[in-house]
């Protein structure tokens, strides 16, 4: 399970360009509210100077926004936390897990005021370094720990994603409760998270925890795929197509297998590419049957040959398991 950083709290609105108008781009937009920044940092506003870092980290000029954050960082602990980031990731520069694990050792065991909004974040920052093993030694232990603080009983102003990551982590063989990520998931779901009501979705729809509630697993499937999440887009495709609805199979899963760029679509929905990668391979499998059987569509040997390959290029497993259940009969 490859995680991704959490978002920075923010202490106070970074909303500074213009309004924005018919007639005004969005590069002139940038300009404007760097033109802006420049001068309160020059009238000595000391939040300018962070807020035009995350101008530049926001619009994805990270070697900018590492240059502005590095000349803060002591004074500032959201810069600080952007560069752990940016340090772990690599933004801006090579990737160094331990200087990012630096960074966010010293906001959780910062005495400061100004870290307290940071302090759950960066736990699951943490966490995620000791799941992943880099910059520190791997122990999937203390990554629990760090995001059952982060996760703060399901505190909304505590780290969604710690809990969201929760629920996923209990879902996993290991760790496996499915109780606790229901509970997780359900808390993460509560507090925003489009990845957990897909993941809620999948569990009331096949009694993961919870009992079996087909109806609960349709509101759940149907409101996180209308936000945009493609795992729940992916589960409906199997859902319609299990029931014989195969045109709306087809129809969704075509819409579905239309994107081609799965980080980008992590990106904007804020769920991990693994579980995006699972929904349009799921999608394309499906629709790969539903042309070689011509089910809902026109038989198409060609076009179920290339869904097929897809489904196989972008998760091998869910590709493997479906290829199983169609040997066998059960689709």
């Amino acid at each position: 399970m490859k995680l991704r950083s959490d978002r920075l709290p923010l202490a106070y609105s970074t909303q500074l360009a213009p309004e924005a108008s018919e007639n005004c781009s969005h590069a002139e937009l940038f300009s404007k509210a760097e033109e802006l920044l420049v001068k309160r940092m020059a009238s000595g506003d000391p939040v300018a100077w962070f807020l035009r870092g995350q101008l530049y980290y926001e619009e994805g000029l990270y070697e900018e926004a590492l240059i502005q954050f590095e000349k803060i960082k002591d004074v500032d602990l959201q810069a600080m936390y952007q560069l752990g980031v940016m340090h772990y990731d690599g933004l801006g520069t090579t990737e160094d897990p331990e200087r990012g694990v630096e960074y966010m050792k010293k906001i959780i065991y910062s005495d400061s005021p100004k870290a307290r909004h940071l302090k759950f974040a960066a736990a699951y920052n943490l966490g995620r370094a000791y799941y992943e093993g880099c910059g520190v030694k791997q122990s999937t232990e203390e990554a629990e720990r760090l995001w059952l603080f982060a996760a703060d009983h399901g505190n909304p102003k505590a780290s969604v994603k710690a809990q969201s990551t929760l629920g996923m982590l209990y879902s996993m063989s290991a760790q496996k409760d499915l109780k606790k990520a229901f509970f997780w998931h359900s808390e993460a779901c509560g507090n925003g998270s489009l990845e957990s009501q897909g993941a809620l979705g999948v569990m009331y729809l096949y009694g993961q925890g919870i009992g079996q509630n087909t109806k609960a697993a349709l509101e759940c499937l149907r409101e996180a795929a209308q936000h945009g999440n493609i795992y729940a887009q992916g589960h409906l495709v199997e859902y319609y197509y299990n029931r014989k609805f195969y045109s709306t199979a087809a129809a969704v899963a075509k819409r579905i297998t239309d994107h081609d760029d799965i980080n980008k679509l992590a990106k904007i929905t804020n769920c991990l590419p693994a579980y995006v990668a699972k929904g349009v391979a799921m999608a394309a499998f499906y629709l790969g049957r539903c042309f070689q059987l011509g089910l809902g569509v026109q038989h198409d040997q060609a076009a179920a040959a290339k869904y097929y390959s897809r489904a196989c290029l972008l998760d091998p497993d869910v590709a493997a398991d479906l290829e199983l259940a169609a040997n066998l009969g059960k689709i």
